[in-house]
C-alpha cells in the first residue's frame, strides 16, 4: 500500500450555501463558485492508473513521458473527470432536500491535457433545474482550469438529483 501526504491545496472561501429551491433556481446561468487549487502529483496519477488499471507510459513512465509530447507525465482526463464531485462539494451546499446523487454527465470534453506538478481548480455555474417525481435535477457546467494554462483541463455538465422528501399529505 502507497503512503501518501495530502498534495498542496490552497482552499477556496467556505463553501456557498444555498438556502433553499428558490435561491437555486435563482442561481440558473449563474457562477456558483470556484474551488481552490488542487496540486497534480504523480502519486494522484498513479493512484489513479493503479484503481483505472490505465497505466499508459504517457500518464506513470516519468522518463519516457519527458520525450513525449508533453514533456512530463500527464493527468488521465477520468482522474480530472472524477474530481468533480468533491471541488462540487467545496464550491457549494443546498440546505434543503435529501441526498445529492450523481445523476451522470453530459458533453464531456478535455480541451488541454493537465501535466504533472500542475495545480487545477474549478468553476461551476448551473444551467438548469428540474423538478422530477423523487426530487430535482440540477445540470452544473464544470470548467476545471489549469493555473497558468490558456485552456481548460476539462468542460463537463455534471447532472446532480437533489432528492426532496416526500410531501405531506
Amino acid at each position: 500500500m502507497r503512503e501518501t501526504a495530502e498534495p498542496e491545496t490552497r482552499p477556496g472561501p467556505a463553501p456557498r450555501r444555498i438556502a433553499d429551491l428558490e435561491a437555486l433556481r435563482a442561481l440558473v446561468g449563474a457562477e456558483v463558485g470556484v474551488s481552490g487549487w488542487l496540486l497534480i502529483t504523480q502519486d494522484r496519477i498513479d493512484t489513479f492508473a493503479d484503481a483505472t488499471r490505465d497505466h499508459q507510459w504517457i500518464h506513470v513512465d516519468p522518463a519516457r513521458a519527458a520525450e513525449g509530447p508533453y514533456g512530463a507525465t500527464v493527468a488521465h482526463g477520468y482522474l480530472t473527470l472524477s474530481l468533480l464531485p468533491s471541488f462540487a462539494a467545496e464550491i457549494w451546499t443546498p440546505a434543503f432536500g435529501g441526498a445529492r446523487l450523481n445523476y451522470g454527465l453530459e458533453r464531456v470534453r478535455f480541451p488541454s491535457p493537465v501535466p504533472v506538478g500542475s495545480r487545477i481548480r474549478d468553476r461551476v455555474a448551473v444551467e438548469s433545474v428540474e423538478d422530477v417525481a423523487n426530487g430535482v435535477r440540477v445540470a452544473l457546467r464544470h470548467t476545471v482550469e489549469i493555473e497558468g494554462g490558456a485552456r481548460p483541463a476539462c468542460v463537463a455538465t455534471q447532472i446532480t438529483l437533489i432528492t426532496m422528501p416526500p410531501a405531506a399529505g
